[in-house]
């Protein structure tokens, strides 16, 4: 891809582009928290889990 191609590419998409507003922007917090919340929670348990086995079999 030649520097033009790709400088006329950018311009195209900065055309494009547009800022979030406030109710998409809450919608991607949310889901991005809900995301990691999920995540700690799974780790959570299975750390849960790992502890509660040692226990028992040690």
């Amino acid at each position: 891809m030649a520097v033009s191609a790709f400088v006329s590419s950018c311009k195209r998409l900065i055309k494009l582009i547009q800022k979030p507003d406030r109710e998409e922007l809450w919608l991607s917090i949310k889901i991005s928290l809900a995301g990691v919340g999920i995540i700690g929670l799974i780790g959570f348990i299975i750390k849960f889990i790992s502890f509660w086995l040692q226990n028992i079999f040690y």
